[in-house]
């Protein structure tokens, strides 16, 4: 159980990272197409999965 845990966690953050990777990639213009702030892009990747 524990190990699934962890695995789990591990897999929510690389998910959240590269979540966070991709929207910082994109440029101001498609960040406000889809309703994002630059400065919310943390917290959108954090809460997205």
């Amino acid at each position: 159980m524990f190990l699934s845990v962890v695995l789990s966690s591990l897999r929510r953050w690389l998910w959240a990272r590269e979540t966070a990777r991709q929207l910082n990639a994109s440029s101001d213009r498609e960040l406000s197409d889809i309703g994002i702030a630059r400065h919310d892009i943390a917290q959108v990747a954090r809460q997205g999965h």
